[in-house]
């Protein structure tokens, strides 16, 4: 496997355990990415870590330092971090099993494939990985990832697991306090069946390479267009106003455009497989 693991440790469940591997499931390679520039000699700006008294140090040289006071810290090293025993440091340990639906949406965060390591443990974590299928549980453990103790959701996917982070209940915010000072209005039932019947003609099933960047599009466009000596410059229709007199009138020409229009086609079901800087020269470097 090319990719190189986010976490190794052990799937445990009561005295069942495996040895397992971390993958994470996303990925942001594709991404437009930029450096910054000084546009006077087109170098590439490099982030010195420096003291306001000592000037420029080794990030090597570093520790980690929590505020405990005005300008007061403790000191963390390496080594500090590592007395820091929890069993979630290297185990996933399975406390409870859920039902999806149980979880708010809020909740869920960033996908890993977890993955069995090659050895005696893999007819243990086939063992877990079918009782929960057939139970048709997601598993709920915890995991120190990252420097902080998270709370996983594991569901089964193919011949192996997913687990989600899940977010801690007080990085979730309360909807009440953004919706309680929404209007309370009850909307018209002949407006509501014609906005329920534009929603049918647009039903399709849900398939994710339908959706593209257009906004990532525009800056390779425009970076095309600039290394090729233009100004870059992408033109986009700004939308037209949306102040609408008539609700039932608009209503009843969405219906109409719906209905003339080409019906898209349901999707297929999406598989369930799936240096260091040169030294600046004193001389302005060509710019595309």
């Amino acid at each position: 496997m090319a990719a190189r693991p986010t976490w190794q440790g052990h799937l445990k469940l009561s005295l069942v355990t495996c040895p397992v591997a971390l993958y994470t499931a996303t990925t942001s390679t594709n991404d437009v990415r930029f450096h910054l520039i000084n546009p006077d000699t087109n170098n590439r700006i490099r982030m010195v870590p420096t003291d306001p008294d000592a000037g420029p140090v080794e990030r090597s040289d570093l520790v980690r330092g929590y505020e405990v006071s005005k300008d007061e810290y403790v000191l963390f090293d390496d080594a500090d971090f590592d007395k820091v025993k929890l069993e979630s440091t290297k185990t996933i340990s399975i406390d409870k099993f859920v039902d999806e639906d149980d979880i708010d949406r809020l909740y869920w965060d960033d996908p890993f494939f977890v993955v069995p390591e090659k050895g005696a443990g893999v007819e243990a974590f086939a063992v877990i990985r079918d009782a929960m299928e057939k139970q048709g549980k997601v598993a709920l453990g915890q995991l120190v990832l990252r420097g902080k103790e998270r709370q996983l959701a594991l569901e089964v996917r193919g011949k192996g697991l997913i687990a989600y982070t899940l977010r801690a209940h007080d990085e979730v915010r309360d909807s009440d306090e953004y919706f309680d000072d929404i209007p309370t209005v009850k909307a018209d039932p002949d407006m509501v069946e014609i906005a329920a019947r534009i929603i049918g003609q647009k039903e399709a099933d849900f398939d994710p390479s339908d959706f593209k960047d257009g906004y990532d599009d525009a800056l390779r466009a425009m970076i095309k267009a600039k290394s090729k000596g233009g100004k870059g410059v992408v033109d986009v229709a700004e939308p037209d106003d949306t102040n609408v007199i008539d609700l039932m009138a608009a209503l009843r020409n969405s219906l109409k455009g719906s209905a003339t229009g080409t019906k898209k086609p349901a999707a297929k079901k999406a598989s369930a497989k799936k240096a260091t800087p040169k030294k600046a020269a004193a001389k302005k470097k060509t710019a595309a």
